[in-house]
């Protein structure tokens, strides 16, 4: 097998700040062309430079099995968080120091992509097709990356049965735990207007604040569910108040609020905004919505079962099936294929000093290659 810790360590010399391009592509193209795959590459939002939103660089690589043959997928992404302050060592040298590996993206997933292309390596073109669906902005808003990338898929015709999301998903060691689900996302913008005017003559104005802190109020009594079998409740949190009021004596013209809500599969996104769009109404507030992703869930099943099964074949244990956690491109990719998340563990994620286990890379690559012999034998 390739070695996983060396292919971790040519990503994560890339550097490959959300949303990315360029070199950290390169690098992957010139791990996979000499294993078979025919790459695909291309470049969505360009002229986004200003929102952040792109340019993005999204990679598709495929090596066809016989056919007829089942086609199983790992996806994930190659941009990273900022590295912000106080690293011990510049982010994107990587350095193995002791037992570990560090580096922006050891575990946050170029750590769990190098693992990907080393499994690839060790199995033989006529097991089936496989296919690696790899973005440039998973950290970013996802606006231009793995759905881009599902169309992308649609016009070559290319569409796994199983796909399988390396993102951190271990909690206390490699393996205790596998993603089969994830809660909807949702943030919500309030506006209210209101007149200016001196503090002192309050009947000549008119305060926005305090219909603000009664519709967030409002909104933070609110009880969305209990949760179910496999989600925890969902939970709405208030997340800024803004009002840019500079002066001791001026009653402000406006006032801004935001929410973020984590939702399981008992709502639905535009549900949900049925709702903030009525509360906000009753406090004569404006309501501006983005849903960023709805929840879904791969019930334990056949898929589940198999990943469980190579994860106890290396390490012994078997894997928790949960739907805790933030969000990820799982919950684009869910549309075309049953979709589980596993990987390395997430204690460093987008932490100063992110680093993995070295004895970790090459456990994984081993759990990989396992899965997809698996899944492409049915």
């Amino acid at each position: 097998m390739a070695d996983p810790v060396d292919l971790t360590k040519r990503l994560i010399a890339c550097e490959s700040v959300t949303p990315a391009t360029g070199s950290v592509f390169d690098c992957l193209e010139a791990m996979l062309t000499p294993l078979g795959f025919a790459v695909h590459r291309f470049i969505e939002g360009a002229g986004e430079e200003a929102s952040g939103a792109g340019p993005v660089e999204n990679l598709f690589a495929v090596r066809h099995g016989p056919a007829g043959a089942r086609h199983f997928a790992f996806a994930g992404h190659l941009d990273v968080v900022p590295p912000g302050e106080g690293w011990t060592a510049d982010a994107f040298a990587p350095e193995v120091r002791g037992n570990l590996l560090y580096g922006r993206g050891a575990v946050d997933m170029k750590g769990a992509i190098g693992c990907m292309v080393a499994a690839v390596a060790d199995i033989p073109a006529e097991a089936g097709t496989i296919s690696l669906i790899i973005t440039g902005d998973e950290e970013g808003v996802a606006q231009f990356g793995t759905r881009a990338l599902m169309e992308r898929m649609a016009e070559l015709g290319e569409t796994p049965d199983l796909i399988l999301v390396g993102e951190p998903t271990s909690v206390h060691r490699l393996g205790d735990m596998m993603k089969i689900g994830r809660r909807g996302s949702l943030n919500c913008w309030f506006v209210v207007e209101g007149r200016e005017g001196h503090v002192a003559y309050p009947h000549l104005a008119d305060n926005p604040l305090p219909r603000l802190v009664s519709l967030l109020a409002d909104l933070d009594a609110m009880e969305l569910d209990e949760g179910t079998e496999w989600f925890q409740p969902s939970n709405l949190e208030i997340t800024d108040i803004a009002v840019g009021n500079k002066a001791t004596n001026v009653i402000p013209a406006r006032a801004t609020g935001r929410i973020s809500i984590r939702f399981n599969d008992l709502h639905s996104g535009a549900g949900l905004v049925a709702r903030l769009e009525e509360i906000a109404a009753r406090h004569g507030a404006l309501a501006r919505p983005v849903i960023s992703g709805e929840p879904f869930l791969t019930p334990p099943g056949d898929f589940s079962a198999l990943i469980a099964d190579a994860v106890e074949a290396e390490t012994g244990i078997r894997p928790e099936p949960s739907t805790s956690g933030g969000t990820s491109d799982a919950r684009f990719l869910k549309s075309i294929a049953p979709v589980i998340e596993f990987g390395l563990c997430n204690a460093t994620m987008h932490k100063r000093d992110e680093a993995v286990a070295v004895e970790d890379l090459g456990v994984l690559a081993r759990i990989y290659r396992r899965i997809a012999l698996a899944a492409l034998a049915g």
